[in-house]
């Protein structure tokens, strides 16, 4: 089948495309920015995947999409945007749904959140209004409503293991005690694709949701018995929707638009209403406690697919973002540095598995203090770490920068700051003729700009210093 999937460089995008093309179908992908997405996990699957720019918030940017498509997905969020996200994810929505059915497309499948109850959250109230949004008389819509996803760099996973792997004593908010209904990320793809072309669930709904129903401090402690750690958690009902947003911002690697966002709808009950479509679809349903450990699994094997942070966040997105990979020479400051190397694959090793746990190999706690800052004034802090220990692709989140340009065959790796600046940074990796090069380089915004730049340059020597002599492997 020909199917046109939204979504493409998303959490669970990322995931279904790579399913997707192991079944033979033809995938047409639409991203806001084709230099965006990476092609070289899929080389395999070549002839069987394109790529298309659309922002569904601009129609004249739709016009591109084929009219041969039998089967869309509508993976497309907004919970993380500063701006008004459920006013954005109606439009979106509306303008899909016009885009779409003037094509052949027989099927759109929509995955949102569950909405039992009579009231929901902002959130989710925008989830349900995209729903409506997206019925048609030109094809049958299959809409799989699910609770937390649980998987390996999922937000729900992570937050969770951020938690619990920081905090052996929490005081936390009275609404821990609330119920949802887990389900695997790999249910999830597999009700996703198990759908595909299934008339019987045309223009209807199903909540998927695997077999438990817990609460989130529940969670919590099964997640704690997992690891093997003791935590102890007590829940207080005096912490505020925003002291909770705060709460969450602060020790997780979420944005505080995010946490505020998940605190309104954690609030409500998430429970599944019974369906047969498991059943019918052949889908073995995993527990919470199996879901946990799948995702253990990835992690110590290394093998996280996707995150939920792949995607940029609303502080830096612009639709010319690439535009960044040509680092400026004029207006701007520099802290340029080389030293010759001794060995090339150990420094390129090095280069490449810099960041996340691997830490920035000098001066650490520098490190975690401007992330810890950052967080202070909104950032992203340094919290994100890095999907894979040992490789980096273009558009991977790197704790507090964003991977622009990544080769190893270049010897090259560049990196822009998605931190709060009064400016725009970037940090640059190369390997010429034996010489390791390494570049900081800021460009101020006003005289803020300046002052910020002065104010760290001691610091800066510091910590440059030390990061390219140990990348250089000198002792």
């Amino acid at each position: 089948m020909k199917i046109f999937l939204t979504g493409a460089t998303g959490y669970i995008g990322k995931r279904l495309l790579i399913q997707l093309l192991t079944a033979g179908h033809q995938v047409i992908c639409s991203v806001r920015d084709s230099k965006r997405f990476d092609i070289k996990p899929y080389n395999t699957f070549r002839n069987q995947i394109s790529i298309i720019e659309n922002d569904f918030n601009d129609i004249t940017s739709l016009d591109n999409i084929p009219e041969d498509i039998e089967i869309a997905y509508y993976l497309i969020h907004s919970m993380s945007s500063n701006a008004d996200f459920s006013r954005a994810e109606k439009i979106s929505a509306h303008n899909f749904a016009d885009a779409v059915g003037k094509t052949n497309c027989k099927q759109v499948i929509y995955l949102t959140g569950i909405v039992n109850e009579k009231e929901l959250s902002k959130h989710l109230q925008s989830r349900k209004d995209v729903e409506e949004q997206l019925k048609s008389n030109h094809y049958g819509l299959t809409v799989l409503r699910a609770g937390i996803i649980i998987g390996s760099g999922s937000a729900s996973f992570e937050i969770i293991r951020d938690l619990v792997e920081k905090l052996p004593f929490m005081i936390a908010p009275k609404w821990l005690k609330t119920l949802c209904q887990p389900i695997a990320i790999r249910n999830v793809i597999e009700f996703l694709t198990g759908v595909i072309g299934n008339q019987t669930t045309y223009n209807r709904h199903y909540d998927i949701a695997g077999p438990d129903i817990l609460s989130y401090k529940q969670m919590l402690l099964i997640y704690a018995e997992e690891r093997g750690l003791k935590r102890v958690i007590v829940s207080v009902p005096v912490l505020s929707p925003k002291l909770s947003s705060y709460w969450l911002y602060f020790i997780t690697s979420t944005s505080y638009v995010l946490a505020k966002n998940l605190v309104d709808s954690m609030k409500i009950k998430v429970v599944a209403e019974k369906n047969s479509l498991a059943n019918d679809l052949g889908i073995k349903l995993l527990s919470y406690r199996e879901s946990l450990r799948l995702s253990f699994d990835k992690i110590e094997q290394n093998d996280v697919l996707s995150t939920w942070y792949d995607s940029f966040g609303s502080y830096r997105y612009k639709k010319d973002v690439w535009n960044f990979l040509e680092v400026p020479k004029m207006g701007v400051f520099k802290d340029r540095k080389s030293r010759k190397i001794k060995n090339e694959k150990k420094t390129l090793d090095l280069i490449f598995g810099i960041g996340g746990k691997n830490g920035w190999y000098h001066a650490n706690f520098l490190w975690s203090l401007r992330g810890s800052i950052d967080k202070l004034f909104g950032g992203v802090g340094l919290k994100r770490g890095r999907k894979n220990n040992s490789s980096l692709d273009p558009g991977d989140s790197l704790d507090f920068w964003r991977v622009l340009y990544a080769s190893r065959e270049e010897k090259k790796l560049l990196l822009f700051a998605e931190m709060k600046l009064p400016g725009e940074a970037w940090l640059e990796f190369k390997i010429v003729n034996d010489l390791l090069i390494q570049e900081a380089t800021f460009r101020p915004l006003g005289l803020w700009g300046r002052l910020y730049w002065y104010a760290v340059l001691p610091f800066h020597g510091y910590i440059f210093k030390g990061m390219i002599k140990k990348l250089a492997d000198e002792k």
